[in-house]
């Protein structure tokens, strides 16, 4: 695409169409897009446009399309082709800089993204003049322009909070530190002196503060992997300064807005954190100025008001005194019986009230309220903190502290039982007190591990939680029914097995509240319990427990789904797949109307699906459906393949990309349940799998080659007769993954199933072209795993064809071929081979070139017969060698760039492992006995004599034993 007006011209109207809310016209315009973004010039006409266009509308939607562009393309992948081309790349880099900083903040912040994602490739060895030409811009004195590189370095550097040590990683740092670390402080210092100077100028506060916000950002970044030395020599300059700004309170920055957090507010937070950071990893640096930033934050506290927009200051202030209070050398802070009463009672209690703000989340913005409290993404709201700050307190101070929380739980209980529906929120706080006091350890998988000795969990569980869930109404006091859901969720490890008993059908009848809230947690809080493991890792809750409550579970779970606001509900998606996996066999009378319900489900969301988990759920429910099924009636495939096939159809029809690598994983799961040909139905699709578009998406490549390979195993002389045509696509197929090393191990499933079930004429004439292909990729580039998966493939072939087949195919591509990769290939790298099935195929595949290849005992190869016998008694007795040498440690990590639908495993779609020699030799030590045996019958006297004399003792003495456990002899 050349960098033309009519270029331009053309890229406007497109980028405009794919604003449009019609996805008729919406959806052919991203296609364009997406069809154009390979071409030359393409980065540089999006980012013309969003200089020089007219209309702002366009300039932010090529922002955003630059950004999601250089998300999707910049990272180089080895094996695949480079996106965008190197001119492209060095005009992308040279411009992009300036460019950001000269443009208005909405696409500053799309620009600073795409900075930091080539960063991130390419900083700092391709990219070495980043930071100085960052750095210059300190001097310009336009705060415009400094915010615009803040926000930058800031994106640039918060990957160091959680990066692994590395020397890599240290050396980037250093070399920041180096550039960076003096500016920053000399900004921060002169930012703080025009606060002052500007101390009555309220717009001039507000670009200052933000200024300040990010340095104070940038500081906990470059200070999180260790203390650099530059920054413990200035700690007077920063940390007196952060304690002023933590006392500051300026009119000015004031702001009326209830809900959103004010500048001040942001900067005190971080400030927080950073203090934080410190008290925790760098306390003997940190020792001096702790008892002032501990009283600063004290005060803080205990003056901060009830409103919204204070919740992340309060979250992160106790989460400072959390930290502290957990450290052996600041307890004496904390020892005084006043000081634990007066943090109880003026910071814990306090913020662990369910406040009108809270009650509106709940009733309103349902998911973001579960997201929180569920999931522990509550990490800034007050409740958490103070939790967390009780937790703290206990690690020293258990019994003091439960004493005096004791006091407020029965004080609030007996409030609550005065007027319930008036004081509800009394109760409230009181479970959540007594959650946070008891629970010690906690993991999501088991809830909690470890729990407080001084609380009496189920005495408090019959007495205040059970009345609640065993009132007939189940929409009254929707949170207290959440809270004492929360609460059977939480403990379930405590709470004895009958007392969960009796909470099931409390749990199923709550999936009819109408609170999305109280159903949800019923739903998970069910998943859970079916998870949980009882003696001998069987589940602790057992079908025959759950009989008499199938039908009103699958019933009450399926109406839940048809509650407002729960059409696509994760959590009660994940509790139908776990009842199905948990009930089993009982579901089969349900399965009719449980398949429908499914199936209507899946053909409403797949024309817009948005919930990534909701869906997987929903796809491990329909595969559960048909496993169990099948399992006691296998003709009912048809009715699956009847109910399925038309939603299938209209899904790979449009396209739609997050949904086909599990509709290929269900038709695997079909297809493999057919015993007998492939019915017509599938063979029709069959062309259409082989189609090269398909195969671009990394998240199509598992799933298509299990189907491809389900299509061989079931049909492979349907497809040798009928359809010919397509073996030469089959390879091709083959070709393209082979040439990946992130996809060599899909190609070789699908060669291996191509000789294990294809009719051997059928693909005669195109066995040589494959090992060429094999014999190429060797040269070209050698990993440990595709020599692992090109061992498997050489000895299957020799068990398929026989060993003569193979020495000839080798030595008809070039003469001694055959000792060639005898000697560097199979005798040297044998030991590498991993899993059961693996070493079974090389043990009978080595053994049929010993024993059944006449070239072995008469040629020049036999020198290598002993080496090799050595090498596959090492395969048996030695340990596995699984070195892998350092410059291929990351090759096999399924990396995909930016945003691609990913591919899913499907856990209840699950392949049987198959052994292809399974029929043939049960024992392979045994069979090479046997084989060694029928060969010294055939040549007696040749193979003691080469045994005698090359093959060293400790081999020799495991042979011995496998001859004696086979009851034979050598001749």
């Amino acid at each position: 695409m050349e960098l033309s007006d009519a270029n331009l011209q053309t890229l406007t109207e497109y980028l405009k169409k794919t604003l449009d809310p019609d996805p008729a016209i919406r959806r052919p315009a991203e296609k364009f897009l997406e069809s154009v973004e390979g071409s030359q010039n393409y980065p540089l006409l999006l980012l013309t446009l969003l200089e020089k266009s007219q209309e702002n509308v366009i300039k932010v939607c090529a922002s955003v399309t630059f950004k999601n562009y250089i998300k999707r393309n910049w990272r180089i992948v080895e094996d695949e082709p480079n996106k965008i081309c190197e001119s492209d790349r060095i005009a992308i880099k040279a411009n992009i800089v300036p460019l950001m900083l000269s443009s208005p903040e909405q696409i500053q912040k799309q620009l600073s993204d795409a900075i930091s994602i080539i960063g991130r490739e390419d900083f700092p060895q391709k990219w070495p003049d980043l930071l100085t030409e960052m750095v210059n811009r300190f001097q310009s004195g336009d705060f415009h322009v400094i915010n615009g590189v803040l926000r930058t370095a800031h994106s640039l550097f918060k990957r160091y909070r959680h990066e692994f040590k590395s020397n890599e990683l240290w050396t980037e740092i250093k070399l920041v530190l180096d550039a960076f670390a003096l500016p920053l402080t000399n900004l921060f210092k002169a930012t703080i002196e025009l606060c002052s100077t500007h101390a009555n100028d309220a717009s001039a506060l507000k670009v200052l503060f933000s200024s300040l916000i990010l340095i104070a950002k940038l500081f906990y970044s470059l200070n999180f992997q260790d203390l650099p030395e530059f920054f413990e020599d200035n700690m007077e300059t920063w940390m007196t300064n952060f304690h002023s700004l933590l006392t500051l309170d300026n009119k000015l920055l004031q702001t009326d807005d209830e809900e959103e957090a004010g500048l001040l507010e942001l900067l005190k937070s971080q400030i927080c954190d950073n203090a934080a950071l410190y008290a925790q990893k760098y306390d003997e640096e940190f020792q001096p100025y702790l008892p002032r930033f501990v009283t600063a934050i004290w005060n803080l506290l205990v003056t901060t008001g009830q409103e919204v927009k204070y919740d992340l200051l309060v979250s992160n202030a106790i989460q400072f005194l959390a930290s502290v209070c957990e450290r052996p050398h600041y307890k004496h802070l904390f020892e005084d019986q006043n000081t634990l009463t007066s943090i109880c009672e003026k910071v814990i209690v306090p913020n662990m009230e369910f406040r009108a703000a809270d009650e509106e989340a709940f009733e309103d913005n349902s998911e973001e309220y579960i997201r929180r409290d569920l999931e522990g993404s509550d990490i800034d709201t007050r409740r958490r903190a103070a939790c967390d700050l009780v937790r703290g307190l206990c690690k020293f101070f258990e019994g003091p502290v439960t004493g005096i929380f004791s006091g407020y739980v029965n004080s609030m209980l007996q409030e609550y039982a005065k007027n319930p529906s008036v004081n509800w929120k009394h109760k409230d706080a009181a479970i959540y007190l007594v959650t946070s006091l008891a629970s010690k350890a906690q993991t999501q998988k088991h809830g909690i591990t470890q729990a407080n000795e001084l609380v009496n969990l189920t005495e408090f569980f019959v007495n205040h939680i059970q009345p609640d869930l065993k009132s007939a109404n189940v929409n009254e006091f929707p949170v207290l029914k959440a809270d004492g859901i929360k609460y059977i969720m939480i403990f379930r490890n405590q709470v004895p097995k009958e007392q969960l008993l009796v909470s099931i059908p409390l749990l199923i009848n709550h999936l009819q509240a109408e609170s999305i809230v109280v159903h949800t947690y019923a739903a998970h809080a069910l998943e859970r319990l079916f998870t949980m493991r009882g003696t001998n890792n069987t589940t602790l809750i057992t079908a025959a427990e759950m009989a008499p409550f199938v039908e009103v579970l699958l019933t009450n779970l399926f109406k839940a789904l048809t509650l407002p606001g729960s059409s696509e509900n994760e959590y009660i998606m994940k509790a139908i797949m776990r009842s199905f996996s948990l009930l089993q066999e009982s579901i089969i009378p349900y399965i009719p109307s449980v398949i429908t319900q499914l199936t209507q489900k899946l053909l409403a969301v797949s024309k817009n699906p948005s919930k990534p988990h909701f869906n997987h759920y929903m796809f491990e429910s329909i595969c559960l459906s048909i496993r169990i099924t099948c399992k006691a009636n296998p003709d009912a495939v048809g009715s699956f393949e009847e109910a399925l096939f038309m939603v299938f159809t209209e899904i790979l029809q449009n396209d739609v990309q997050e949904f086909i690598p599990y509709v290929f994983q269900v038709m695997s799961l079909l297809l493999e349940m057919h015993k007998n040909e492939i019915p017509t139905s599938y063979m029709a699709l069959f062309p259409h799998l082989l189609q090269p578009v398909l195969w671009e998406r990394t998240g199509n490549i598992p799933p298509l080659v299990r189907l491809l390979q389900a299509y061989l195993e079931r049909g492979a002389n349907t497809i040798a007769s009928a359809a010919a045509d397509k073996i030469p696509g089959l390879l091709g197929v083959f070709q393209k993954l082979i040439a990946s090393k992130a996809n060599d191990h899909q190609g070789f499933y699908l060669l291996n199933s191509i000789i294990e079930h294809m009719p051997p004429e059928s693909v005669a004439q195109y066995r040589k072209q494959i090992f060429i292909l094999l014999f190429q990729r060797l040269q070209n580039s050698k990993t440990t795993k595709f020599i692992k998966s090109f061992l498997v493939f050489i000895n299957l072939y020799c068990i398929k064809y026989g060993a003569l087949a193979l020495q000839e195919i080798f030595d008809s591509i070039q003469p001694k071929m055959f000792g060639m990769v005898l000697e560097k290939i199979i005798i040297p790298e044998i030991q590498k081979v991993s899993g059961q099935v693996e070493k079974k195929i090389c043990a009978v595949g080595i053994t049929k070139i010993l024993t059944e290849c006449p070239p072995m005992m008469d040629t020049e190869y036999t020198k290598l017969w002993t080496p090799l016998l050595q090498a596959l008694i090492g395969l048996f007795e030695l340990p596995e060698d699984d070195t892998i040498p350092d410059e291929e440690h990351f090759i096999d990590i399924e990396d995909t760039p930016g945003y691609q639908t990913a591919f899913s495993q499907l856990a209840f779609a699950g392949k049987k492992e198959h052994d292809p020699v399974g029929q043939m030799v049960n024992n392979p030590r045994i069979h090479l006995a046997q084989s060694l045996h029928k060969l010294s019958t055939a040549c007696p006297g040749r193979v003691p004599s080469m045994l005698s004399t090359s093959l060293n003792a400790e081999a020799l003495q495991y042979l011995q034993g496998y001859l004696q456990a086979a009851s034979v002899t050598l001749l």
